[in-house]
This record gives structure tokens, C-alpha cells and sequence, in this order.
């Protein structure tokens, strides 16, 4: 018996089937064909594209990062070179400060020196006379005990607060004054720094005139009058 067959729809041919077929094989052609370059340069072109962008990218990644550790790098020398100037500044402050100490060690130690060395004087007129004699020795005034002594004996007899109210100097209004008669003019001019600014002071009175003396006659042993 026959097979029947479903309205409105007709069985395909072999024909059919075939060009059906022939329409599928062009269209896959094209597709391929439209995915396909046009020549090698194209196709080169087209896959390079991707490693172009890759380097494009680390070469930016790149720059970035040497930028990155240069600035690290800058800071870093100008956080080295900080230090060592903070470092110099330290050392030079410490160094100021262990020379001002050895300083003032060496200043105490000389002043201790110089008060052991010193003697105590009398005060008396042998204790004025070798007080003086001991800083005309330092400071290079000639005279000795004999011929001092001799002068202000001669002068004053041994008083230091003798005044001389009747010769000219007087007469001029600056009298002799101590020990050894000094006016205050000369006393001024050869007074001796670090004894008394006094003409009644009996060493500072001394040396004073010992130190005119020498620069006038050589020494106070050459005086032998009125000087």
C-alpha cells in the first residue's frame, strides 16, 4: 500500500537536496574566505598586533618602574647626604666642646700651678720688697733686694704712706707718694698690670718705680739721690 503524505508539505528531491547542499558549501566559502587577509602583509600585520600592544604595555610598565626607583633612588641620596651633614655637625659640636673642656682643664691646671708656685709675703717691708722683686722678675724689670731697699729708706723710711708736701711736685699738685716717692704721672706711666692702681699700695708703688728706674738709669741699684 502507498505511504500517504501530510498536506501542504511536499516531499524534497534529490535535486533539492543537492542544491541545498551547493548553497551551504558557498556560504561556508565566503565566511572562510571574509576571515582570511587579503595578502601576507595584512595577515603579518594583523598578527603582530597583539605582541605590538604586549611591548607597548611592559615598555610603559617599564618606564614606569625606572621612574619609580629613581625617585626612590634620589630620595634615598638626599636622605644619605642629610645624614652625613647631621653626622659632620655632630662630630664638629662634639669636638668644639672636648677642646673648650681641655681648655678650661688646662687653664685650671696652669692656675693651680701658678697659685702653688707663688709664695706667701709678709706684709711687712721684707715681705713688700721680695713680693716685688718676684713679679719684676716676671716681668723682666731689673733690681735687687739691696739696692730697693737702700732707695726707700732713703725716701721714705720704710713708710709706706709717706707723702712729700713741700718740693715742687707738690707745689705742682702732685706730690710724692710712698715708698719710694712717686708722683702720679710716672706711676701711671710705669704702672705694672696686675699689681694695684695705687701710689700708697706698697708693691704696686715698688715696682713702679723700679720700672722707671730701669728705663731711665738701668736699674733701681744705679739710683743713689734724688730721682
Amino acid at each position: 500500500m502507498s505511504a500517504s503524505r501530510t498536506p501542504g508539505h511536499s516531499r524534497l528531491t534529490k535535486a533539492h537536496k543537492l542544491s541545498i547542499a551547493g548553497v551551504a558549501t558557498l556560504s561556508a566559502a565566503a565566511v572562510a574566505f571574509s576571515l582570511v587577509p587579503a595578502d601576507a602583509a595584512e595577515a603579518e600585520t594583523i598578527s603582530a598586533a597583539p605582541v605590538a600592544w604586549t611591548q607597548a604595555v611592559n615598555g610603559t610598565q617599564t618606564q614606569a618602574l625606572y621612574g619609580h626607583l629613581s625617585t626612590q633612588q634620589v630620595i634615598a641620596n638626599a636622605n644619605a647626604k642629610a645624614a652625613a651633614v647631621a653626622a659632620k655637625a655632630d662630630a664638629d659640636a662634639k669636638a668644639k666642646a672636648e677642646a673648650a673642656a681641655k681648655k678650661a682643664r688646662e687653664q685650671k691646671a696652669a692656675a693651680s700651678r701658678s697659685a702653688a708656685r707663688t709664695p706667701v709675703f709678709a706684709n711687712n717691708l721684707d715681705g713688700w720688697i721680695k713680693e716685688a722683686l718676684f713679679i719684676m722678675k716676671k716681668e723682666g724689670i731689673p733690681g735687687t733686694y739691696a739696692g730697693i731697699h737702700k732707695n726707700i729708706m732713703r725716701e721714705s723710711s720704710g713708710n709706706p704712706m709717706a707723702i712729700n708736701n713741700w718740693d715742687i711736685n707738690a707745689q705742682n699738685g702732685i706730690p710724692s707718694k710712698g715708698l719710694l716717692q712717686v708722683i702720679l704721672p710716672t706711676f701711671k706711666a710705669y704702672h705694672v698690670k696686675g699689681t694695684k692702681f695705687d701710689q700708697y699700695d706698697p708693691v704696686a708703688n715698688i715696682v713702679a718705680a723700679c720700672n722707671y728706674a730701669a728705663d731711665r738709669y738701668g736699674s733701681m741699684d744705679n739710683v743713689n739721690s734724688a730721682y
